[in-house]
């Protein structure tokens, strides 16, 4: 699978969004992080703002939905302009509903786990889904440092994955870096969400190019890919 880089707005200046989604035309996806200071305490911005920047960029945005009651307002975001929504388990009441309905709106379905949530229990409901997330820091504020202790989990969800032949994309998020990238790309996870390794570069389009050279250097060479 390729390599994908998808910058995190949340790390951008948010009075000019529109010119920092231009800074990264070359990113594969603009990740765009919906936060409302009840699943995580922080908050940001919501479907308003994602129909202005849809507007604004040729790229297409992925929203991550750090909110509760994702069953309700995942929908609104697909008809925003989101091409691909991600909600958190820990929040959906129906997650294999929530997906489908997600992807019967014309959107990429995807669903993140927390650091502590484990992947075992929802290996079921991975063949619902477009994308899966898992969170290499505790969701909520961006600039925070890897969690290393994930790479485990990484792996193990790459095994399932290939155990059931899925056509599955793997993002991680959080202190995702030069520093980090390789390590995860080893791991198994083909789809990396950068906020400051990106918007705190002087030049953010070669961050995501050089980004995107190391977890294809280190995706070449992993056991997984090797696999396939």
């Amino acid at each position: 699978m390729a390599v994908q880089i998808n910058p995190s707005i949340l790390s951008a200046d948010f009075a000019r969004l529109a010119d920092e989604a231009k800074a990264v035309e070359g990113a594969d996806w603009l990740h765009v992080d919906v936060m409302d200071n009840h699943f995580v305490p922080n908050l940001t911005l919501g479907v308003p703002v994602v129909e202005s920047l849809a507007r604004a960029t040729d790229t297409p945005l992925d929203c991550h939905l750090m909110i509760e009651a994702p069953d309700r307002w995942a929908p609104q975001y697909v008809e925003a302009g989101a091409s691909s929504v991600t909600f958190h388990v820990e929040a959906a009441a129906a997650p294999v509903r929530l997906a489908r309905e997600i992807r019967a709106k014309g959107a990429r379905a995807s669903m993140a786990l927390k650091p502590a949530t484990p992947i075992e229990p929802y290996e079921d409901l991975l063949p619902e889904l477009d994308m899966l997330l898992i969170m290499t820091v505790e969701p909520g504020f961006g600039g925070q440092a890897f969690l290393d202790i994930m790479l485990p989990k990484i792996r193990r969800t790459r095994e399932l994955i290939s155990k059931h032949g899925l056509q599955l994309w793997l993002q991680v998020d959080g202190g995702v870096a030069e520093s980090t990238i390789e390590q995860c790309a080893d791991a198994g996870a083909d789809v990396f969400v950068a906020g400051s390794a990106v918007y705190g570069a002087s030049d953010p389009a070669e961050a995501v190019r050089a980004l995107r050279n190391q977890a294809q250097a280190a995706t070449a060479k992993a056991s997984w890919a090797c696999d396939h």
